[in-house]
Formats: structure tokens, C-alpha cells, sequence
């Protein structure tokens, strides 16, 4: 009804954005407030979640449901599993980097678990650098260079 009441009032810019940019369509809306946020123009509206479900429950049905462009050729509709794996959070700030694992510990926060119904903290234990690599000094005046050619 709320539809039928932004269409009689003939807004239908509005009436597009709210069913594509800010509907249901993960990727859209990120990709919207990161234009917003960078002053840049709002890209095209992608296909909402919603449709594609209608899509797929057609397709359950026995329907071979295909959608097409002014020019006939066909809308290649991708998955939202097919769009791999996203850091939201580092579209929207740009190019700065989001690091899961910062040190926390020198922000003054720590870490705690439950044991049992208890809460304690979490000790870290140091990391230790696997690469060191030590080497022994040996003393061997008879070695030398020539000793590895394969000239003989």
C-alpha cells in the first residue's frame, strides 16, 4: 500500500530507491553509502534480494524465468554467494585498512573467556620467532672456494 501511495503521489524517484539502492540488495547499498561517503554519483541500482527469491521460487515451480535487457540479451543474475567474500567495512572507510586482530592489549583492553561459569583472563603467550636462524662460526682454513667447482 505504501508503494501504491509513493506511485499516486508521483514519486517514483524515491519510489526506485527505496525497491532497488535501499532495498534488500547487500551489495547495492554498500556500494551507495561508499559513493555518498567518497561525494562520488550514486551507481546503478543492482537487483534486489527479494527478486531474486521470486526468480528462484518460479524456477522451483518448473518456470524457466530469464530476464532481458531493452536489447534482448540476457541479465547475467549473479548470487549473492557469488559475490565472494567482502569487507564491507573496508569499502565504506576506503582505503584504509581494518585489521581484525589489532593489539588491543595496548589500548588497555583484554581478553577473558569463561572456565565453567567463571569469567578469567585470557594470558597470551609471547610469540616466538620461528624463522631465527643461528649459525655456528667454524674455523676451517683448508676450505676454500675452488673446493666446490666441478672442475676436475
Amino acid at each position: 500500500m505504501e508503494v501504491w501511495a509513493l506511485e499516486a503521489y508521483g514519486a517514483s524517484y524515491t519510489l526506485q530507491e527505496i525497491l532497488t539502492v535501499k532495498s534488500d540488495d547487500v551489495i547495492g547499498r554498500v556500494k551507495t553509502y561508499e559513493a555518498i561517503i567518497k561525494g562520488e554519483n550514486i551507481p546503478e541500482p543492482g537487483i534486489p534480494e527479494s527478486f531474486k527469491v521470486l526468480l528462484k521460487e518460479l524456477q522451483s515451480l518448473g518456470l524457466d524465468v530469464r530476464v532481458l535487457r531493452d536489447d534482448n540479451t540476457e541479465v547475467e543474475i549473479m548470487e549473492t554467494v557469488d559475490m565472494g567474500e567482502t569487507d564491507f567495512r573496508s569499502l565504506i572507510e576506503g582505503d584504509r585498512k581494518y585489521h581484525q586482530e589489532d593489539d588491543l592489549g595496548a589500548k588497555g583492553y583484554t581478553e577473558q573467556e569463561f572456565q565453567g561459569e567463571e569469567l578469567v583472563d585470557v594470558e597470551e603467550e609471547p610469540e616466538e620467532d620461528d624463522f631465527e636462524i643461528e649459525f655456528e662460526e667454524t674455523d676451517d682454513d683448508d676450505f676454500e672456494l675452488d673446493d666446490l667447482s666441478d672442475e676436475e
